[in-house]
């Protein structure tokens, strides 16, 4: 277990920061490119430890994997050529990497075993194997396939309407990857529009897939056809530097490429109702995944309701996002965010939790939590319990928390951000 000690920003932050690559996008380029036709290559790839989690996963699949740094090449085995592994699939920290590998694993008529960590040992897996049963894979785990370790072995699907009771694109796209062999046509219907980094990238690897505003649709029999992939730097990473640029006095910074899908920019619309001071500029529209330049200033904020159609968009946010909103005037309600429960930690307590010991005004409800404003915040001994979004926000809450803050188990930021602690302190003035 590792600790980092922290103190208060004294003269605001000032730089310009090139966020790592989106770590959603980083996995799927790995799977998709190990299940094309042909040698993909990867430029932007984030080397946190979940996405390397799924390179390994692969690799152990019979895919020939190559790495230097933010590069990747992928010597695609197609649909059906990947093989039975030798050992368990050990997937770290990471549900991206379960949840979407479980979808390709379908396909596939060998036997595989999957594991993770602690973390990924309470996180629920049924709302991805209950569909996947029922398109025909032999799915079993702890919990009648809830928990891992899960088994599966797949081949010989059948198309479903899945109807699914939240929106993730974890669940959706696990069930479109295994209509790709599927019988017949397989689509996805979700309570609200969820990220849709599958589809555009299948559309990059050639494979159609038909949407309306919440239902998605693919036909069996397409092939994947590898294709080079850049990834935008990530939103979710961009996060902690906008909220820490809104709450620091005397702060200017710009993120450089950041990833602009308007599946994800929930967080920039929350902070500008907010009245954060949000320029964003070059930007780039025609690519597979749109990015921009982001320059967040300094500014006085005031609190809001954030809900409904939203939460989908700013899910992982959300710690970060209630962080601002013990800086904001007035109150912020946050609602709709049940799914907050099942990430890295139940994410509504440990938020509520670790900023109400620094000083907080705030209170967890069933589906959110409710945030008074403007409360000055004080250094504690604090703890990420192993959630990288909740160690990297209580790492923005020291820049103007008096005193001193200690995180435990800081290395959790490993997971989605490399050196994130170093590259906060280069902005401090």
């Amino acid at each position: 277990m590792g600790s980092i000690q922290l103190t208060s920003a004294k003269n605001g932050l000032i730089g310009t920061v090139d966020v790592p690559g989106d770590k959603s996008i980083s996995h799927r380029a790995v799977m998709f490119g190990s299940i094309a036709e042909g040698v993909t290559t990867v430029k932007g790839f984030l080397p946190g430890e979940d996405c390397l989690s799924t390179i390994s996963c692969f690799q152990k699949l019979g895919v020939s994997i190559q790495r230097d740094e933010d590069s990747v090449t992928i010597e695609g085995k197609g649909i059906q050529g990947l093989q039975e592994p030798t050992e368990v699939l050990d997937v770290g920290n990471s549900g991206t990497t379960i949840r979407l590998m479980l979808g390709i694993l379908s396909n596939t008529p060998f036997h595989s075993v999957i594991i993770g960590d602690s973390s990924i040992g309470k996180r629920p897996m049924k709302r991805v194997t209950g569909p996947l049963r029922q398109m025909g894979a032999v799915i079993d785990g702890r919990e009648e396939g809830n928990l891992i370790p899960i088994s599966i072995r797949g081949g010989r699907t059948k198309g479903i309407i899945h109807e699914s009771a939240v929106a993730s694109a974890q669940v959706k796209s696990a069930v479109l990857l295994s209509g790709l062999t599927a019988e017949g046509e397989t689509t996805v219907k979700e309570p609200h529009k969820s990220r849709d980094h599958t589809e555009r990238m299948l559309k990059d690897f050639g494979v159609i897939t038909t949407s309306t505003e919440n239902t998605v649709t693919i036909r069996s029999g397409q092939a994947l056809k590898a294709t080079h992939i850049q990834v935008p730097g990530d939103i979710s990473s961009a996060a902690f530097f906008l909220v820490a640029g809104a709450i620091v006095p005397g702060s200017e910074i710009t993120l450089t490429k950041v990833g602009m899908n308007p599946t994800r920019t929930g967080i920039i619309d929350a902070l500008q109702a907010m009245g954060a001071d949000i320029t964003i500029t070059n930007e780039v529209k025609d690519a597979g995944e749109p990015y921009a330049d982001l320059i967040i200033k300094h500014s006085s904020l005031k609190g809001t309701e954030i809900s409904g159609d939203l939460i989908p968009r700013l899910i992982d946010e959300i710690p970060v996002i209630a962080l601002a909103a013990t800086q904001a005037e007035g109150t912020t309600v946050i609602k709709d965010a049940a799914e907050l429960k099942v990430k890295e930690t139940n994410r509504i307590d440990t938020v509520v939790r670790q900023l109400a010991a620094m000083g907080a005004d705030i209170e967890a409800t069933d589906d959110g939590m409710i945030i008074h404003g403007k409360t000055p915040l004080n250094g504690t001994e604090a703890d990420s319990f192993g959630d990288h979004r909740i160690g990297m926000m209580l790492a923005v809450a020291s820049l103007i928390a008096g005193g001193e803050t200690v995180i435990n188990n800081s290395e959790a930021a490993a997971v989605s951000y490399p050196g994130f602690y170093d590259v906060l302190k280069k902005l401090e003035q």
